[in-house]
């Protein structure tokens, strides 16, 4: 089976000479949650635009659902839908007659029930004749989305989807991402937010200045690059740590209170017996242990940090 999204040494240089996007190969699966992540300048909004048709690539190819977003572009574009950041309409226009016309663009014809089925999924039912200019920076979001979905698209690309909106209409809109996503449409996101990737992504794939570094299903990525920390409470409080434990990198918290050993999640944790062993040997003796594994977000930041 192709894939949702096909790209193939994607190039794009802007005539200032600023290459954007650097030898872009890229498969997203379909019926998956991909999370596209980089800091800002990096190409992710380059890489959405020019996979949507939006911006011309330099060079290089891109299908999507096997359809050549150049040579086929009306079939691949059909097949897309697309959230941007910023909300592109009239702000006169009612809800309701915004995403029906948005429909239209694609020469589908009126489909009253599925305009009704896409504003009551996205809560927006009790909005449909308001005016664009009245919503809540949230409820445009909705209006985005509801956009994006009027034609039917199996692929849909959202840029930003969450930015400036409030924790709780985050949670919510991450609701309707999985119910997309169970009916069978491949969602493409970039975010700022990375706790957005840990809970919603399948995998996670990062750029920086223009390249694509890193592309990994999200539960492998955090096992391999991952970290883990164990914090041993001790009874007492120490000055240093006994030499016998200097194998384990042991780190001891500025207070004198506590034991720190870092560790990569791949390796074996029979070092951990080995080092309560060893504490019980040297008479080092604590109270309560706690446990602490990386991020995504601290995982993420690592990996920019090495290509700067």
């Amino acid at each position: 089976m192709s894939s949702a999204i096909s790209v193939s040494s994607l190039y794009k240089t802007y005539s200032t000479g600023f290459e954007a996007l650097k030898n872009i190969n890229l498969d997203i699966r379909h019926g998956e949650i991909f999370a596209l992540l980089g800091p800002n300048g990096a190409g992710k909004t380059t890489l959405i635009s020019t996979i949507c048709g939006i911006v011309n690539p330099t060079s290089g190819t891109i299908l999507a659902d096997g359809h050549d977003i150049i040579k086929e572009y009306k079939a691949a574009r059909t097949k897309i839908g697309l959230v941007p950041q910023e909300l592109t309409t009239d702000a006169f226009e009612t809800v309701w007659n915004t995403v029906s016309f948005s429909r239209g663009l694609f020469g589908k014809p009126a489909n009253p029930t599925h305009i009704e089925k896409i504003l009551k999924e996205l809560s927006l039912w009790d909005k449909k004749d308001a005016k664009l200019m009245t919503l809540s920076g949230g409820m445009k979001r909705r209006v985005m989305i509801a956009k994006a979905l009027s034609h039917e698209p199996e692929i849909l690309f959202l840029d930003e989807p969450t930015a400036g909106v409030d924790v709780e209409l985050r949670r919510d809109m991450w609701n309707v991402v999985r119910a997309l996503r169970a009916s069978g449409v491949t969602i493409i996101l970039t975010t700022h937010y990375i706790e957005e990737a840990q809970q919603m992504a399948d995998r996670i794939g990062v750029i920086s200045h223009g390249e694509i570094i890193l592309v990994e299903e999200k539960d492998e990525l955090m096992r391999s690059l991952g970290k883990k920390q164990l914090r041993l409470h001790l009874q007492g409080k120490r000055d240093g740590v006994p030499d016998s434990l200097a194998k384990y990198g042991l780190e001891l918290s500025p207070d004198g209170c506590e034991l720190i050993y870092t560790y990569d999640t791949q390796k074996e944790r029979t070092g951990i017996t080995a080092l309560l062993k060893d504490l019980d040997k040297a008479e080092v003796r604590f109270n309560d242990i706690q446990t602490k594994e990386s991020s995504l977000e601290e995982i993420f930041v690592s990996l920019v940090r090495e290509r700067k």
